[in-house]
C-alpha cells in the first residue's frame, strides 16, 4: 500500500489523558496517530480503546523501538509484536525513525544493549547498506511499505558523515521502496542548533527549506510538525509546546513543494487539554486550504 495514496488530512496523536474525552467527543480529524510500543501487550485497556479508536478513525502506527540503523538489526520480538498490531488494527501508515539504539556488548555478541533513545546514525554507504537491510526486513514481515522519519540530532560524525542527510534518505527510499516521514520540526530544530554552533551556518528556516527542496518529491509520505524548547545555547525537540513560527514557515514551504500530505501535530510532553491540540490541527488545515489557493491563483 502506497503511504500516498491513503486519505490526507492534518491528525493529531492520541495520548492516554484524552482516551476518554476521545470516545465522549470523536473529533473530525484527518487520522490519529499512536505510538505502536504502547499497544504491544495481548488484550487490556489501552488495546480496546485503540480498537474503538480504529472504528471511527483512521489510524497511524509510529513506532520508537525498530532502531533502524543498529549494526545488530532489528530485534525479532520487537517485530513479530509490532506485525500482530498491523494486522491487529489496519493502519494506513506504519513509521519509525532513522536511527540506532540496538548494540551488542563488545565480547558478547549474543547480549544486546537497547539505549531506550533515537540516537543518529553516520551518513555513509556502510550506514545505509545496514539501514537498508533492516527497513527491508521490516517491510517483508509486514508486507507494506515503512515510512522512516528524519531524526533531531544533538551531534554529528565529523569524520563519518559523508553524505548530505537528504541524499541519504533518498537513495534509502529508492533501494527499499520506503517512504520518508518529513519531521519539520526536527529539521528546524537542527538548523537553529547549527546556527548557534556556527553563526555562519546561516539562517535555520532558509536551511531547512533547503533540506525539503533536497529531497524528491515522490517520497515523502507524511510530515510531523511539534514545539520545540528554546534553552538557550540548544534548542531540544521535546514536543511539549505549540508548534513555532520557523516551523510554520518551513511547514508552508513543504506544503508547497510537496503538495497536502498527511500531516501530524505531535505532542508528548506537558499534553495539554484536547482542544489545544485540534487549534494546532485546524492551524496545519488552514496552512494547506491556504498554500493550494496561491498555487491555483498562481
Amino acid at each position: 500500500m502506497d503511504a500516498r495514496s491513503t486519505p490526507a488530512g492534518v491528525g493529531i496523536g492520541l495520548r492516554q489523558p484524552h482516551y476518554r474525552e476521545w470516545a465522549e467527543r470523536r473529533p473530525a480529524v484527518g487520522f490519529v496517530e499512536v505510538h505502536a510500543e504502547n499497544f504491544f501487550a495481548e488484550g487490556g485497556a489501552a488495546l480496546a480503546v485503540l480498537s474503538d479508536v480504529r472504528e471511527h478513525h483512521a489510524v497511524s502506527l509510529h513506532g520508537v523501538g525498530l532502531a533502524l540503523g543498529s549494526a545488530a538489526g532489528v530485534d525479532a520480538w520487537h517485530l513479530e509484536r509490532l506485525a500482530r498490531l498491523v494486522d491487529r488494527i489496519g493502519p494506513v501508515r506504519v513509521s519509525d525513525h532513522a536511527c540506532f539504539a540496538r548494540a551488542s556488548v563488545p565480547g558478547d555478541a549474543s547480549t544486546v544493549l537497547h539505549a531506550a533513545d533515537l540516537l543518529p546514525i553516520a551518513f555513509t554507504p556502510a550506514s545505509l547498506d545496514l539501514l537498508c537491510t533492516n527497513v527491508q526486513q521490516v517491510q517483508e514481515r509486514l508486507r507494506r511499505p515503512l515510512l522512516v522519519e528524519n531524526l533531531s540530532a544533538y551531534l554529528s560524525f565529523d569524520d563519518a558523515d559523508q553524505m548530505p542527510e537528504p541524499a541519504f534518505l533518498a537513495a534509502l527510499a529508492r533501494r527499499t521502496g520506503c517512504q520518508l516521514l518529513l519531521d519539520v520540526n526536527n529539521l528546524v530544530v537542527n538548523a537553529l542548533n547549527a546556527q548557534r554552533a556556527d553563526p555562519a551556518a546561516g539562517d535555520p528556516v532558509a536551511a531547512a527549506c533547503a533540506f525539503v527542496d533536497a529531497l524528491p518529491a515522490d517520497v515523502v509520505g507524511e510530515i510531523h510538525l511539534a514545539g520545540y524548547c528554546d534553552a538557550g545555547a540548544l534548542v531540544i525537540d521535546d514536543h511539549g509546546s505549540r508548534v513555532h513560527e520557523p516551523v510554520w514557515a518551513v511547514y508552508r514551504h513543504a506544503v508547497s513543494r510537496l503538495g497536502a500530505l498527511p500531516t501530524l501535530i505531535e505532542w508528548d510532553t506537558d499534553v495539554p487539554a484536547l482542544d489545544v491540540l485540534l487549534d494546532e490541527a485546524a492551524q496545519a488545515a488552514r496552512c494547506q486550504h491556504e498554500v493550494a489557493g496561491l498555487r491555483s491563483a498562481a
